[in-house]
């Protein structure tokens, strides 16, 4: 069975901020949002919209679809 797909965002946007040596707080304020925002995110638990999801694609200078790609 899949995961859902906000859980595999979350891990995608977890492994890129690490990959970037980055703390919540600094990606954040990076995307103008809040670290409590940001944590709901990478935990799974935020519903983002796909019009949110290809923003904070754009904001991480990646496509789209790479986030919500588990095999990444």
């Amino acid at each position: 069975m899949s995961r859902p797909l906000k859980s595999v965002l979350g891990e995608r946007v977890r492994g890129i901020r690490r990959e970037r040596h980055l703390t919540q707080e600094r990606l954040a304020e990076q995307l103008g949002v809040t670290p409590r925002y940001l944590a709901g995110i990478e935990r799974g638990e935020r519903n983002l919209t796909l019009d949110s999801v290809d923003a904070l694609a754009a904001q991480l200078g990646l496509e789209g679809l790479s986030l919500l790609d588990s095999s990444r």
